[in-house]
């Protein structure tokens, strides 16, 4: 047997936009007033024509109360890359208290805040079908700040002063829509209470708003339409009209997106929303001000992309089917061979989306041990829930996944999908049997 890998959150090949990236590619090289710019260093804030084009295009997806305008986006090499660059610009490892990172988190993120200081610092926020775990946010916070006082930190001394910057006292990480690796969205109501949480606390929510246009409706009867629109404003819209819009130039919320899931990940080109000053500010990071945008080429190739709206088109008609279709496969076959031996999927009603579909084991079976037992005797690759562990926090308690299982839809083709989740189901029964 062929291992099928059901942990993998990459994009299938198969569902690439090759043809039009050749086309782009092509146009891009045969136009010096195009090829020229695109070749040099670029401007700090990215290509110019690719930030007008993703201003229309998510205000057109977003539909927020005022139009975005370019000036408030700024192009990046890429969400994780950014996220970097998000965190030299407006953190310091000294004054700013702690990373708060809706829990369970995107694994890999935890390496990056490491990387900017904050080892040891990194804190868990619940999040499950009842929501987010504000209360205990707030009383975390409290805490914090009360610890920076009696410390006397309340003064940024690491990081010089710089007229493009804010250092925030606080940071908070989120996928707020189809959150990897839990699959669920926050409320709106969680949203507005998550920024009024931010501006009391002088907070800066970054949110990895990466799977927003893979969305469909979670009934298999639906009629497969595409949806065109947002079902809820991101918190970068929120900041920018809840009560009365942000508290000062800066705003409280940063939204970090890619090309990744629709193009290509390789295409290591996305954007960054915030406020003109905050996306200024981001543009203003070292690396960028020494060598310009960090995908110019890229970005000049995207940016062919809009004008005959191709992009809009794979997305509707490409990638929005054909990953309703995976899903709705998957869950057929969990519905099938996973629910009798007493795993729970999370809840699929409404409208869905993203990569991934969160399992919850049978009681006492502990997820990283039967990722182990599937993979050496099944041959299928899952993704154990404490992967997805904040890391460092000592809160275990609200920290916890080992019940729980991440499987991705995107990797692997619907008849591998279906197979792997067979295979996965006779792993339960034999740790069943073996307990």
């Amino acid at each position: 047997m062929v291992v099928i890998n059901l942990s993998r959150g990459w994009p299938n090949p198969a569902l690439l936009p090759t043809a039009a990236l050749a086309t782009a590619s092509a146009t891009v090289l045969a136009s010096p007033p195009i090829w020229q710019p695109a070749l040099q260093y670029g401007p700090d804030e990215g290509f110019q024509p690719l930030r007008e084009h993703v201003a229309h295009w998510l205000t057109e997806f977003y539909q927020p109360r005022s139009p975005i305008s370019a000036d408030r986006i700024c192009i990046t090499g890429g969400a994780s890359q950014n996220l970097a660059c998000i965190l030299q610009v407006f953190s310091d490892p000294l004054y700013t208290r702690n990373v708060w990172m809706v829990a369970p988190t995107y694994h890999l993120a935890g390496r990056i805040f490491d990387d900017a200081g904050f080892a040891g610092r990194l804190r868990a926020v619940p999040h499950d079908a009842a929501g987010l775990d504000l209360a205990y946010l707030r009383q975390e916070l409290v805490a914090a700040e009360n610890k920076a006082l009696h410390e006397r930190n309340m003064t940024p001394e690491y990081k010089p002063a710089r007229p493009w910057r804010k250092i925030y006292k606080h940071v908070i990480y989120a996928t707020p829509t189809f959150s990897n690796p839990s699959t669920l969205t926050l409320s709106l109501s969680d949203r507005e209470q998550l920024v009024r949480l931010a501006r009391e606390f002088d907070a800066l929510i970054i949110t990895d708003d990466v799977y927003d246009f893979l969305q469909w409706s979670a009934d298999p009867a639906a009629l497969e339409s595409p949806l065109e629109h947002a079902q809820l404003p991101r918190l970068v819209d929120i900041d920018g009209y809840l009560d009365g819009g942000p508290s000062d130039e800066w705003g409280n919320a940063i939204s970090n997106g890619s090309f990744s899931k629709l193009i290509g990940a390789g295409m290591r080109t996305g954007w960054a929303e915030g406020t003109k000053s905050l996306a200024y500010g981001l543009s203003q990071t070292g690396s960028s001000r020494s060598g310009g945008a960090p995908s110019q080429f890229s970005a000049s190739m995207v940016a062919q992309l809009f004008p005959t709206r191709v992009l809009h088109n794979h997305i509707a008609h490409v990638l929005q089917p054909a990953y309703a279709a995976r899903y709705r496969r998957m869950m057929s076959a969990i519905r099938e061979h996973l629910v009798p031996v007493g795993v729970t999927p999370t809840s699929s009603e409404g409208i869905v989306g993203g990569y991934f579909i969160w399992l919850k084991m049978p009681a006492s079976l502990g997820a990283t041990e039967l990722a182990t037992l599937a993979l050496q005797e099944h041959e299928v690759e899952v993704a154990a829930g404490n992967m997805f562990r904040v890391q460092g926090d000592p809160v275990t308690e609200k920290n916890d996944f080992d019940d729980g299982m991440r499987l991705c839809i995107a990797w692997e083709d619907e008849d591998n999908l279906e197979e792997g989740v067979r295979r996965l189901g006779c792993a339960i029964r034999q740790a069943l049997q073996n307990r």
